[in-house]
């Protein structure tokens, strides 16, 4: 493929500029040392180093940088049979576009139906042992209160019999055996009222119903788990989106807990990348980013949704997550896009010839003119593209950035600016 010409016309601007810079380099190394702006005298002018200066600007570093990228569905759920039967009709079938809550397919009812009828037998039999139990003790404390009114009823008229026999043994009109009888028999009906007042006493205090409440509860039990699983007979879709790994058919016998599809949502679709520790440092604090698809026209904007804090320990990346709005499906789980993390806005930066740095050990440096007064600035480097290299900070776009003899030169050195 042939190079665009403006790229050519660049590529020998850049080369002109290279052997200007080293030959001005070459001239500079080949002068003698001159003495420093502390050994000058007035009137030696002349000795004043001259060095070449060109104005900083901003320069295209590179292209937008990419990242390739997986979309993915942003929920998945499984459709599970919840109760046991025969598939009795299917409604929709694998690929289909669903809505939550829309019936996918039906299971036979008969045998919950039956088991709903049964326990509500169950429970109507129960509610008729229990009124029968309830009218069995009502008669039963009844029928012990009266024999308890009778009893006190008898106890009284026993003493009254025994005062008039206490009289009749005063007088010698009986004797003493006679009197000591009439005492026991009292005695006898006093304990008999006693034992009639516990077993009151104890049919108050028991719950003959306990045990058919249990079975009442039983009955009750039975009735609304089979309602729920009536209710699980219709499977529905949990949220919406596509149908997929959906085999079922008519005929089929299903186990409670059986996965008989999944449902990914579609709407909105996520899109999830995996980033080095260089790359995640270009979207940090960006809310949105830039993707296209690769081989169709134009460029989406998405909001990030999610960026790690920390590298994953499995995968040793950072996790990039955004989610796009997708209502006419043209985005699908399993295609590759890229994400650009750079815009052409950031690809222009502050950046400097190459031959124009001094490095110090791991330190970089570069002169600036002000005035006629050169200043030592220490810089940090960013990216390199052939012969430009990317200055983060130091300097700033319109300085005067000297090209020549500044391996030569000190800090705060006055010197002369040539052509």
């Amino acid at each position: 493929m042939k190079r665009p010409l403006v790229t050519m016309v660049q590529r020998s601007t850049k080369l002109a500029v290279i052997a200007a810079l080293t030959a001005a380099i070459a001239a500079g190394c080949s002068d003698k040392p001159l003495a420093g702006p502390q050994d000058q005298k007035p009137g030696q002018e002349s000795q004043l180093k001259t060095v070449q200066t060109v104005k900083v600007t901003k320069e295209k570093i590179s292209e937008p940088l990419e990242q390739v990228a997986n979309v993915i569905s942003s929920i998945q759920m499984d459709v599970v049979a919840k109760t046991s039967g025969d598939i009795l009709q299917v409604y929709k079938k694998k690929g289909d576009s669903v809505n939550k809550g829309e019936v996918l397919f039906r299971i036979d009812a008969t045998d919950l139906q039956m088991q709903k009828q049964q326990g509500q037998l169950g429970i109507k039999s129960v509610q008729a042992q229990m009124k029968q139990a309830k009218d069995e003790l009502a008669n039963k404390k009844t029928e012990v209160d009266n024999n308890i009114t009778k009893a006190e009823q008898g106890i009284k008229d026993a003493e009254k019999s025994f005062n008039k026999l206490r009289n009749d043994y005063d007088e010698g009109l009986i004797t003493k055996v006679e009197l000591e009888k009439a005492q026991t028999q009292i005695d006898g009906l006093k304990l008999d009222l006693s034992s009639m007042k516990q077993a009151r006493k104890t049919l108050d205090n028991t719950d003959a119903l306990a045990a058919l409440q249990v079975q009442l509860e039983t009955s009750d039990l039975t009735v609304r788990k089979a309602e729920r699983e009536l209710s699980n007979t219709e499977v529905k879709a949990p949220i919406s989106g596509i149908l997929t790994d959906f085999g079922v058919e008519a005929g089929m016998t299903l186990a409670q807990g059986t996965k008989a599809g999944q449902i990914q949502q579609m709407n909105p679709i996520r899109i999830t990348a995996d980033l080095t520790e260089e790359t995640v440092k270009l979207i940090r604090g960006k809310k949105e980013l830039n993707f296209y698809v690769p081989g169709a026209e134009g460029q989406m904007k998405a909001p990030v949704s999610y960026l790690s804090d920390v590298m994953d320990s499995q995968t040793k990346a950072y996790t990039l997550e955004l989610e796009v709005g997708n209502a006419e499906h043209k985005l699908k789980p399993g295609q590759k896009v890229q994400i650009l993390l750079t815009d052409e806005a950031e690809q222009v930066v502050v950046a400097v010839p190459t031959l124009s740095i001094v490095r110090e050990g791991s330190e970089s440096f570069v002169f600036v003119l002000q005035g006629d007064i050169v200043e030592k600035r220490k810089v940090q480097l960013g990216r390199l593209n052939e012969t430009m290299q990317e200055i983060i900070s130091g300097i700033a776009e319109n300085d005067l950035l000297v090209i020549s003899g500044q391996h030569q030169l000190k800090d705060k050195e006055k010197v002369t600016a040539g052509n």
